[in-house]
């Protein structure tokens, strides 16, 4: 035995165990790739091939030596570095073993191998609870339309979706008048969406128990966002319309003549008929305009009850989401109306169900709410700059960044986590500047800062080459790496 020591690690001994170079002299010497030839005198003939036979065994032995060298500097390195608990002559498979053991995977002492279930909870899932159609708005390319037995009482009873002032349904979701009627075969549209919730839990329990399902968000209205469904496209709804309300089924309307009857004017009980269509400028109605009627009393009145019933939906569905979905993260979607924002009657957002007029915070009441229910908020537009808003439509008055701002800060107020996405597709690097200076605004003395960004949405055009070299740039930043400043 020879023994071979790594010149730079003196701790680790590599033993070789090298072949006697002297060949039996017995008078045959057999070449692979010929036949033996016997002489006279006990010497084999072809000296030249047993030449080569002997170099070719020194290179093997020379390949070896170098082999075992790299895997013991390998063995100490891992053991130095890594903490890695191996033995002074491991082999590779030991090596194999400690790598898969510090991945999460179970190794078995006969060699099996297979992940543990603890080894997904780097994997983890944001689950939504939909319960609106998908299809018919901006980036839907598939059609998932409401249950089908859903769909057959909307025939018959067509006041359980959202309807306008012309009479149109939209069958996106459910209104939430009927939130507490027993129109679904018996039930209650909540009883029917805890149900859902309480069956899902039940179904993936073994995913909620091992972490794989990290966050449930609750859908609340249309497109899964907590808002009235009031730009839909399918009614002609083009950017930057202000919409139109959506509160003319009759169990809302009911739930507007109550208010009204309690406020002692049931003149109130009614909708504006002055506040325009879905592609009106709100400085072209009466409602909406500067010292309109959204202002005075009346208006003030279908207002406040028109964002509570939003707020309303809101707590209802949450306080059985949290009994479904206990211990578990929940989240709600805000839509980020950010048109017409710089005007004072913000109309967008009112028809939506937010109300938010200059002189009004609107979205400090869903804060509230969540927070009631240690619910995450998840907004969006958050990659949206105003100075590209006005290059684009001056004419929308639109303010994503103040919009963002004061949702983000509502909501951080109230001592609720943020997460965001973006509202449209993102490719450029001002737009993921954007997002990376909301998700951890500069000088905050607080440190407040996102839970998390969802990005919307993984198209074939995302990896085209610029494309995804600022998406892969992006990502490093947001994981707080240092990245060139360079363009493409």
């Amino acid at each position: 035995m020879q023994q071979a020591g790594l010149a730079d690690d003196d701790d680790e001994e590599i033993w070789v165990k090298e072949e006697d170079d002297e060949e039996e002299e017995d008078g045959y010497y057999m070449d692979p790739r010929s036949p033996a030839v016997w002489t006279p005198g006990g010497r084999a003939g072809g000296t030249s091939n047993r030449r080569r036979a002997r170099e070719e065994k020194e290179r093997t032995k020379m390949r070896e030596r170098q082999r075992r060298a790299i895997t013991g500097r390998i063995l100490a390195g891992l053991r130095q570095h890594g903490n890695y608990r191996l033995r002074a002559r491991a082999d590779i498979n030991e090596v194999i073993a400690a790598l898969a053991r510090e991945a999460g995977w179970v190794v078995l002492p006969d060699g099996t191998t297979f992940p543990s279930s603890s080894s997904f909870a780097a994997v983890a899932a944001q689950v939504v609870m939909s319960f609106h159609e998908c299809g018919g708005n901006v980036g839907d390319d598939i059609s998932i339309p409401l249950p089908h037995w859903v769909i057959e009482i909307g025939r018959s009873n067509p006041d359980i979706y959202f309807t306008d002032r012309a009479g149109r349904r939209n069958t996106e979701c459910l209104s939430w008048g009927v939130d507490k009627e027993r129109v679904l075969q018996g039930r209650t549209a909540v009883e029917v969406y805890f149900d859902f919730m309480r069956s899902f839990r039940v179904e993936f329990d073994e995913y909620f128990e091992d972490g794989i399902i990290s966050e449930i968000e609750i859908g609340l209205g249309a497109c899964g966002e907590l808002r009235y469904p009031s730009y839909p496209a399918k009614h002609g709804w083009k950017y930057p319309g202000i919409g139109e309300f959506q509160c003319y089924d009759r169990y809302l309307q009911k739930s507007l003549r109550k208010a009204a009857e309690a406020r002692g004017h049931t003149i109130w009980a009614r909708g504006p008929d002055n506040a325009g269509h879905y592609n009106s400028e709100p400085n072209l109605t009466g409602f909406f305009c500067d010292g309109g009627d959204y202002d005075s009393y009346y208006g003030r009145f279908f207002l406040s009850w028109y964002s509570q019933a939003l707020v309303d939906h809101a707590d209802r569905v949450l306080m059985l989401a949290r009994l479904a979905f206990e211990g578990t993260n929940i989240a709600v979607k805000v839509s980020g109306v950010h048109w017409w924002y710089k005007t004072a009657s913000h109309a967008a957002e009112l028809t939506a169900g937010f109300y938010n007029p200059c002189n009004r915070d609107g979205y400090a009441p869903i804060a509230a709410v969540l927070k009631k229910y240690d619910a995450a908020l998840n907004f969006t537009c958050v990659e949206l700059r105003t100075m590209d808003q006005h290059e684009v439509y001056p004419e929308a008055f639109a303010d994503p960044e103040g919009l963002v701002w004061q949702v983000l800060n509502a909501a951080w107020d109230a001592g609720i986590q943020v997460a965001s996405e973006n509202a449209l597709p993102c490719y450029d690097r001002d737009g993921f500047n954007k997002i990376l200076e909301n998700a951890k605004p500069l000088n905050d003395p607080d440190g407040r800062h996102l839970l998390g960004f969802t990005y919307l949405r993984l198209g074939k055009d995302l990896f085209e080459r610029p494309n995804f070299f600022e998406f892969e740039r992006f990502i490093k930043r947001m994981h707080g790496e240092a990245v060139l400043d360079l363009q493409v």
